[in-house]
């Protein structure tokens, strides 16, 4: 438990931090979700939409700091991969 002044504010800063990257990181993961959904059942250009919404919101994750700014491009990466290899299926 804080006992000065400064360490209760830094709890709150924390918490709020906390929750700020909380939200983030469920939004990134939803996109994602649903960029997988549009792999599966989209037409071709409802996914090379849905790969440049998840791409977007990914770099602003990292851009925000909730996520490190290469596990971010690892991910873009991985997903454009993904998206690729299913495109001459499409």
């Amino acid at each position: 438990m804080a006992n000065h002044k400064s360490a209760e504010k830094r709890n709150r800063q924390a918490q709020a931090s906390r929750l700020r990257n909380k939200i983030n990181r469920t939004k990134m993961k939803s996109i994602i979700r649903k960029l997988d959904e549009t792999v599966v059942a989209g037409t071709a250009d409802e996914i090379k939409e849905a790969l440049r919404e998840a791409t977007s919101v990914i770099a602003r994750t990292a851009s925000k700091g909730t996520i490190h700014k290469k596990n971010a491009s690892r991910k873009i990466s991985r997903l454009a991969k993904r998206v690729n290899k299913t495109a001459p299926a499409a």
